[in-house]
């Protein structure tokens, strides 16, 4: 049976993936609306949206004309709809694992378009058309522990590069968010290895390795953490 969310509308990229699977499944418990974000997983965004009382919405961060339209839909929804709380950002591109110097132009504007982009063609629209009209609101976004910490101790991740520039992009973009609109609560995530079908993309043995050293975090581990810091 469906849940019958009565709180807000918070619209998640990536809606129909691992982590953000299970941002909307705790948006849902918690009494709230969520809107799944799918770009290619329109069966399963359906499915979920369903089972959670919310709604599927087309959102393809790669494609300017998909991101005007979610951003249509979800400013002219009707008045049974829960207002719009806030924006999930948990749609990402794989990484591609090559050295720097062979970045492949095509895979950098891939990572940069989903991650930078996109979040900005996103944001701006459903601020202007929607959150601006409360003047409150949340956004909070998936960043990686492959970024680095900033210091020798804590390098960025070798041999994802495209990928690791563009989550600093994507930092940046979220910087210039909080620094325009003080009234709307900016947060991010940075988790390490996380059990989705992103970690396919990696050789089994070298995965193995990295689990001799670290915990390799859950879904629903990556998703109380960013449901939590949607709200003081």
């Amino acid at each position: 049976m469906a849940m019958a969310p009565h709180g807000e509308s918070y619209l998640v990229s990536g809606g129909s993936g691992g982590i953000g699977a299970a941002v909307c499944r705790l948006l849902a418990a918690r009494g709230d609306c969520p809107i799944v974000g799918y770009r290619s997983g329109e069966a399963a965004a359906h499915e979920l949206a369903a089972s959670l009382g919310g709604r599927a919405l087309a959102l393809d961060l790669g494609d300017e004309r998909s991101i005007d339209a979610a951003v249509e839909a979800v400013a002219t929804a009707d008045d049974s709809s829960p207002p719009l709380a806030g924006i999930i950002l948990a749609a990402s591109p794989p990484p591609a694992l090559t050295p720097f110097a062979r970045i492949e132009p095509d895979e950098m504007h891939r990572q940069w378009q989903v991650n930078v982009a996109g979040p900005q063609r996103l944001l701006a629209g459903l601020v202007r058309r929607s959150l601006q009209k409360r003047k409150r609101g949340a956004v909070v976004a998936i960043l990686s522990a492959a970024m680095g910490g900033g210091g020798p101790d804590r390098p960025a991740a070798k041999g994802m590069g495209a990928y690791v520039i563009a989550k600093h992009g994507l930092a940046g973009l979220l910087a210039t968010v909080a620094a325009e609109y003080p009234w709307l609560r900016v947060g991010s995530v940075s988790p390490g290895y996380t059990r989705t079908r992103m970690l396919d993309v990696f050789d089994p043995r070298f995965l193995k390795l990295q689990e001799r050293t670290q915990r390799f975090l859950e879904p629903e581990e990556v998703a109380r953490e960013i449901v939590a810091a949607l709200k003081p």
